[in-house]
């Protein structure tokens, strides 16, 4: 098992996991620099210490986590740091982003002569009751399955490098593709007078549809300005992606998810939509019919 992990970046995800692995006697190191105060909060609570980038370089497996507009600029700005170090840490990539965003990080990675491997995350933050589900793809992704050891729940793929990111964005596609699929209509019905009605109708005919507008919606609205970018990265799997390939409704798709969650985010536009959908989230009383 690693005894020394860098991890980039301390948001609630990776604070999460370097607290798991502090909990287990892992050294965890982070760079704070330009890090907001929260970012600085959560990483020391979690136990991770405060080094420069080329003492980063010194772990022995570097785990980006980071939101999926942020993995590129990250490998690239990062490149330099490991091309100069004697033994780069082995590059683990855990982003929601596209297989073609992948190859091109990859490929930066590699140029530089560390080991890849490819990654990605299911689930919410470790906590006491909850533990994400980690998978990973490629040569040396035994030495991050090793971290099953320091109480995380990490599981290889038998596919190439890119087979865990097109298993979070499909799974990441259906689940929050139908949580935005939900949204759209409650706002539409909403808008249209028809909004209490519509919760009566799927109360009654699809009860689950119910549990989720119920459970889903609240938990997503603080989270949608980091889901927009996701939105977009499944967009472009789906143009390398059979049967979708030359279909362009799977990109207008979750383009149009992405701009739902990119309203939902934006402080200035979000509003109205919010209190829409606040009107529709608790249980309505029964109509005659």
């Amino acid at each position: 098992m690693p005894t020394t992990v860098a991890l980039i970046a301390p948001g609630a995800m990776g604070a999460a996991i370097a607290r798991r692995l502090t909990d287990h006697g892992v050294e965890v190191m982070t760079s704070l620099a330009g890090r907001s105060e929260a970012s600085v909060t959560r990483a020391r609570e979690a136990g991770m210490r405060d080094v420069d980038l080329d003492t980063l370089m010194r772990a022995s497996l570097l785990l980006s986590v980071v939101p999926p507009a942020e993995a590129e600029a990250l490998a690239a700005s990062l490149a330099p740091h490991l091309a100069a170090a004697e033994a780069p840490p082995v590059y683990c990539d855990l982003n929601a982003v596209s297989t073609a965003t992948l190859s091109r990080l990859e490929r930066v990675v590699r140029d530089t002569g560390a080991e890849f491997v490819d990654g990605g995350i299911i689930g919410p933050p470790p906590s006491a009751e909850k533990t994400p589900r980690i998978y990973v793809a490629g040569e040396r992704a035994d030495l991050v399955t090793a971290l099953n050891d320091a109480g995380l729940d990490v599981r290889a793929l038998t596919g190439a490098s890119g087979s865990a990111s097109a298993l979070k964005l499909c799974f990441a596609g259906i689940n929050k593709g139908m949580t935005a699929l939900t949204t759209m209509m409650l706002i539409a019905a909403a808008r249209h007078g028809a909004g209490a009605a519509l919760r009566d109708e799927l109360a009654e005919r699809l009860p689950e549809v119910i549990t989720r507008i119920d459970d889903g919606i609240p938990d997503m609205l603080p989270k949608a300005w980091r889901w927009h970018p996701e939105m977009r990265e499944i967009a472009d799997f789906l143009d390398d992606s059979d049967p979708l390939a030359h279909n362009p409704a799977g990109r207008s798709t979750f383009e149009g998810f992405a701009t739902l969650y990119e309203q939902l985010g934006d402080p200035d536009s979000g509003g109205e939509l919010e209190r829409l959908l606040d009107s529709l989230m608790t249980a309505t009383e029964p109509r005659d019919r």
